[in-house]
C-alpha cells in the first residue's frame, strides 16, 4: 500500500495523546482509590492539554486525506457498518471528555472529574478499536487482518504517551517521573515484543491469489510483461509505494532501533531528566512514523498482481 502521510501522523499523535491520558488517568483513579493526592492540578492541566494538543494535531492532519474536508462531517452517516465512521465519532466524544476532565480537576472538582475521565476511557478505549479496525478488518490485506493490529496501536500509543508523561512529570511533577519512566519501560518493551511478533508474522506469509488463479490457468510458467496500460493510474499510486527494498528494509530498521531500544536507554540512564526525557519520547514519535509507514508500506494490497509489470 501507499504510506498517506496525513493518515501516518493522525494515527500516531492521537495515539500518543489517548496513552498519554491513560497514564495520566491510571494514577489519578489509583490515588482516588487510596484516598491520596498524588497528581498536581499543575500536572494534570498540562498534561490534558498535551492530549488535547495532539489529538487535535492528529486530527488535523486527517484532513489532508480528504478530498472535499467540507463535506467531512458526512463520514459519520455509516456508523451502523463503518470502523471509519466510527472512529469519526469517537475522536470528538473522546476530546470533549477529556476537557471536562482537565476542567474539573481545574476547578477543584476531584469527583466529577473522575467520573468524566472513567467516561473518557471508555470513549479512549473505543477510539483505539475504531482506529485499528479500519485495518484489520480487510480480510484481503493479510498483513493487517490480525488482533496483532489493534494490539500494536493500542500498546504503542500507550507506550509512547507514558514516555511523554514521563518528560511532564520530570518538568512539573518530579515524585512520579521515575514511576512514569519505569510504567514506559514496561509497556515499550511489550509494545516492542508484540511488534516483532506482528513482523514474523508478516515474513511468513504467502500470498493466497496468483497469476494462476487471477486468470483461471493452471500453468506454471505464465509471465505478465505489461499492465495494460502506458502510464500510472490511480489503482498504481494508491496500492503501492513505489519505493526500492532498501528504503523499506530500512524504514523496518529504523522503527526496530528507534521505537524502544533507544529511548529505553535514555529512560534507563537518566530516569528524571526533563530534557533527557523529552528527547527519548522525540525519538520514539520517529521510530512510530517509521513504524506506521511501513505498516503501510508492507501490506501487499492482491491488486498487485496484475499492476506489477509496467510495460
Amino acid at each position: 500500500m501507499n504510506p498517506p502521510w496525513s493518515v501516518i501522523f493522525f494515527t500516531t499523535l492521537i495515539g500518543a495523546g489517548q496513552g498519554l491520558f491513560v497514564a495520566l488517568f491510571a494514577v489519578d483513579a489509583w490515588s482516588a482509590f487510596q484516598g491520596r493526592v498524588l497528581l498536581t492540578q499543575e500536572f494534570v492541566a498540562v498534561s490534558t492539554g498535551a492530549a488535547l494538543i495532539l489529538v487535535g494535531a492528529g486530527l488535523c492532519a486527517s484532513f489532508f486525506h480528504l478530498g472535499r474536508p467540507g463535506r467531512a462531517w458526512r463520514a459519520a452517516a455509516m456508523w451502523r457498518t463503518s470502523w471509519l465512521s466510527r472512529e469519526v465519532i469517537a475522536l470528538p466524544v473522546f476530546m470533549v471528555l477529556l476537557a471536562a476532565y482537565g476542567v474539573l480537576h481545574w476547578f477543584g472538582r476531584p469527583r466529577p472529574a473522575l467520573a468524566a475521565g472513567a467516561l473518557a476511557i471508555v470513549a479512549c478505549l473505543a477510539l483505539f478499536l475504531c482506529t485499528a479496525m479500519i485495518y484489520a478488518c480487510l480480510k484481503f490485506l493479510q498483513e493487517w487482518h490480525t488482533p496483532l493490529t489493534l494490539a500494536n496501536f493500542t500498546a504503542l500509543g500507550c507506550a509512547s504517551g507514558l514516555t511523554a508523561a514521563a518528560a511532564l512529570a520530570s518538568w512539573c511533577a518530579p515524585t512520579l517521573s521515575y514511576s512514569y519512566a519505569a510504567a514506559a519501560l514496561a509497556v515499550g518493551a511489550l509494545a516492542y515484543l508484540l511488534r516483532i511478533t506482528a513482523l514474523a508474522r508478516n515474513a511468513r506469509l504467502r500470498p493466497k491469489s496468483t497469476l494462476e488463479t487471477a486468470i483461471g490457468v493452471k500453468n506454471p510458467k505464465i509471465r505478465q510483461i505489461a499492465q495494460g496500460a502506458m502510464g500510472g493510474s490511480f489503482n498504481t499510486r494508491e496500492f503501492f509505494h513505489g519505493r526500492p527494498r532498501e528504503v523499506v528494509r530500512a524504514a523496518r530498521w529504523i522503527l526496530l532501533v528507534l521505537i524502544f531500544p533507544v529511548p529505553a536507554v535514555l529512560m534507563i540512564f537518566r530516569p528524571t531528566s526533563a530534557t533527557v526525557l523529552f528527547v527519548a519520547f522525540v525519538i520514539q514519535y520517529l521510530g512510530l512514523l517509521a513504524e506506521r509507514w511501513y505498516f503501510f508500506a508492507e501490506a501487499k494490497h492482491p491488486q498487485n498482481l496484475y499492476y506489477q509489470a509496467i510495460s
